[in-house]
């Protein structure tokens, strides 16, 4: 007989699927999203078409009721941000703005967020 395997409470899931699952929570909870997407150029390579400074947040959100505006970096489980990212996050915080870095494992605490009051 196999030894029973530990339940686990990590969720396995790609950052694009858990991207959809936070849109849609905002969504649901009346918040306006804003998401700048990628395109494939004929070259195959991939680039999102903005200007200005690279690795700004993937996700803005802002709440008609003024629940806040929210700026979320989303990373896969073993996903880490990068140098550009850092400086963007940080210069964000520094100047006052509500800023997150999720992961799928944070499901729970971005719901309660995306349906609660303003921090």
């Amino acid at each position: 007989m196999s030894a029973a395997k530990k339940p686990t409470h990590k969720v396995n899931t790609s950052e694009r699927l858990f991207q959809a699952q936070v849109i849609q929570l905002a969504k649901l909870n009346g918040w306006l999203v804003f998401h700048p997407r990628k395109m494939q150029t004929q070259d195959g390579r991939w680039l999102t078409a903005v200007q200005g400074d690279a690795g700004f947040p993937d996700l803005v959100f802002a709440h008609p009721g003024g629940r806040g505006v929210i700026y979320a970096e989303l990373k896969a489980n073993r996903g880490k941000l990068t140098d550009l990212q850092k400086h963007w996050t940080s210069a964000l915080k520094l100047n006052g703005a509500e800023v997150y870095i999720w992961f799928p494992n944070d499901i729970d605490a971005i719901a309660q967020r995306l349906s609660g009051p303003r921090p």
